[in-house]
């Protein structure tokens, strides 16, 4: 049978510990050469859509599997993507036009020894856990052995996973989270406060977020860099989900925060490179970093590549695209744990399969 789980499901089995767990596993595989993954793709319709003027139609899909998760993981989405300004800011936006204003994006899992499909889920939840936990991955290797203050970008959906991963993994004194709604910075900041049980402060400006603030993390849905990097110090930690695309050239960090870090690891660098990634790809072409020197994340966990190895050093990490392969990790973990928990729906396999050789 094909197991159909829900959001809510999810999130029910899915923990930070889980996660990141799972997506340390997966990427050693992936180091030692067991694991594969497709690299992702994103494709868009030329032709603005009729109804919603600035927007484009984007399909966009990932995969990747290992023998450890015993799945393939197929991640799709279905987007009316664009962007709009918030506070005058350019954000990257993706509109909820599908039936009941909702999105479309799914997860199916298939069975590495019997080929077929064992589970299908939305990617909602995963998506914001998977990132997560590769940011919370690559912290453990980069970041300050006892950081002290985090200052956060961002207070949305990315921004409120990544502060409850990352303080599972360090005992932040403080936390000051900027973003350009003042309502919002403030709101997410009470919110959490109450929900981590340590200090959440909103900052005042972007500044104040850096300053003082010895692990910086960005979460944004921005278009360009959230702060500028003259105000980085040596010693700290940045991190970035800023994924960019040929299409969209968005990026949460300058070029002068890149010039001055030590180190810096990467998610991918063939996805940096086929999608022109201006805080990566770019800047190594235009002489910021020399390419050689951007090394990705199993590069830090097989030990090619050393981690902070200082307290003045300045290390940088850029969670730059998504992985199929962390839809297998933390996919085939929710199914395991709904199975054993009796959640979702389960329908026939045979809908799925067919005699024809395909």
């Amino acid at each position: 049978m094909t197991l159909l789980l829900n959001n809510d499901e999810v999130e029910r089995v899915l923990t930070p510990e889980i996660s990141i767990q799972a997506t340390e596993a997966i990427y050693r595989e992936l180091a030692e050469g067991t694991a594969y993954n497709r690299p992702r793709s994103q494709v868009y319709l030329p032709a603005e859509s009729k109804n919603h003027p600035g927007f484009h139609y984007r399909f966009k899909s990932q995969e990747g599997g290992s023998p450890g998760t015993g799945v393939w993981a197929l991640r799709i989405t279905s987007d009316m993507s664009g962007h709009s300004f918030t506070s005058g800011k350019k954000r990257r936006r993706i509109l909820p036009v599908a039936t009941g204003d909702r999105y479309c994006g799914l997860v199916i899992l298939f069975d590495i020894e019997r080929i077929e499909p064992i589970a299908i889920m939305p990617d909602g939840i995963m998506q914001k856990m998977r990132v997560a936990a590769l940011s919370s991955l690559a912290a453990k290797y980069l970041a300050p052995a006892k950081p002290k203050v985090m200052g956060l970008f961002g207070s949305g959906w990315q921004a409120s996973a990544h502060i409850e991963y990352l303080s599972k993994l360090f005992d932040f004194e403080r936390v000051k989270v900027y973003s350009p709604n003042e309502e919002h910075r403030r709101e997410f900041a009470r919110e959490m406060s109450r929900k981590l049980d340590r200090p959440v402060v909103a900052a005042e400006s972007p500044r104040e977020t850096v300053e003082g603030s010895d692990f910086i993390q960005a979460a944004t849905a921005a278009w360009d860099p959230v702060f500028d990097g003259h105000w980085v110090e040596k010693g700290m930690y940045i991190a970035s989900i800023g994924g960019a695309d040929r299409t969209s050239k968005r990026r949460e960090i300058d070029d002068e925060t890149i010039q001055r870090t030590d180190i810096y690891i990467v998610h991918s660098k063939e996805v940096a490179r086929l999608d022109q990634s201006p805080d990566i790809w770019e800047a190594a072409e235009k002489g910021i970093k020399d390419w050689d020197s951007i090394h990705e994340i199993q590069d830090l966990l097989t030990g090619k590549v050393p981690g902070r190895t200082g307290a003045d050093q300045t290390t940088l990490f850029n969670n730059n695209t998504g992985a199929g392969v962390q839809f297998a990790a933390l996919g085939s973990t929710v199914l395991k744990r709904a199975r054993d928990l009796g959640l979702g729906r389960e329908l026939p396999t045979e809908w799925f399969l067919e005699d024809e050789i395909p």
